[in-house]
């Protein structure tokens, strides 16, 4: 960022004072963002509310008006604030489309993704279990703490695409059920919003090639020496804290997997 655009205020919020100014660790901007962060990690603002105007959060944090935005830009950039024209800034949501599929990325061959509609969705099953060592690692718990394991089938125009085998650590999710599951329409990250205040921010992914064992050519329908598609997914909320383990087997002989990169 230009200093010339900083304020005194702005100089105030870094910790310093324009007498005695030293350099900040990281961009005043950033700092705001971290501070934003903040609040939507303590549930300040839900996800579908509309945040402070970028005039009352320069006011409130003592900095300029231009810091504020491109502290927004960077969260509505990240998919975490969505801008509307002449409506203010809104907490994203899994619950619009266009955020709710950021997450799923197979998608038919034909491209036509409304001709299939919504996956059909089964749970298969739902318990609570103690976390084995690799469980516990990848969501940053002790082995042995709770967790609960989800497995389910994704259909698209009733065939089985997608299985998925899902841990979440078991007190954020308590009460969470295969019937409240089966009875949520909605994308699943949405129920996790709504009903345990748990919002997934970003994932990391590793993909590779894999062959299905016999219970998976079983869920799948196919036969022995199919190739799927493995995709292990570590989803987080804000502040980096992970909060699902996801492994998915994708078919892909009339679905690809598809990726934007920018």
């Amino acid at each position: 960022m230009n200093t010339s655009t900083n304020t005194a205020g702005d100089a105030a919020i870094a910790g310093t004072d324009t007498a005695n100014a030293t350099p900040a660790f990281s961009p005043l901007y950033q700092q705001i963002k971290g501070l934003i962060l903040q609040s939507l990690q303590g549930g300040e603002w839900r996800p579908g509310e509309a945040i402070p105007s970028e005039m009352e959060l320069a006011a409130r944090y003592r900095v300029s008006q231009g810091t504020v935005r491109k502290a927004i830009d960077e969260l509505a950039a990240d998919n975490l604030l969505i801008r509307r024209q002449g409506k203010g800034t809104f907490v994203a949501t899994h619950a619009e489309h266009h955020v709710q599929y950021r997450f799923l990325k197979l998608v038919p061959d034909n491209g036509d993704s409304q001709s299939e509609g919504p996956a059909q969705r089964e749970i298969v099953e739902c318990k609570r279990l103690r976390a084995s060592a690799d469980i516990a690692r990848a969501l940053g718990l002790r082995t042995g703490d709770s967790v609960l394991q989800v497995r389910r089938v994704l259909s698209f125009a009733n065939r089985p695409t997608i299985l998925e085998d899902l841990w979440l650590p078991g007190t954020p999710f308590k009460g969470l059920t295969a019937e409240r599951l089966t009875q949520y329409h909605g994308p699943m990250y949405a129920l996790f919003e709504t009903e345990f205040d748990v919002r997934m921010v970003r994932a990391e992914e590793h993909i590779r090639a894999v062959l299905p064992d016999e219970a998976q050519m079983k869920l799948l329908g196919v036969a022995a020496g199919t190739p799927l598609l493995s995709v292990e997914r570590i989803a987080y909320t804000y502040n980096d804290m992970p909060m699902e383990l996801r492994r998915g087997l994708y078919l892909t002989d009339t679905h690809h997997y598809r990726n934007e990169l920018s």
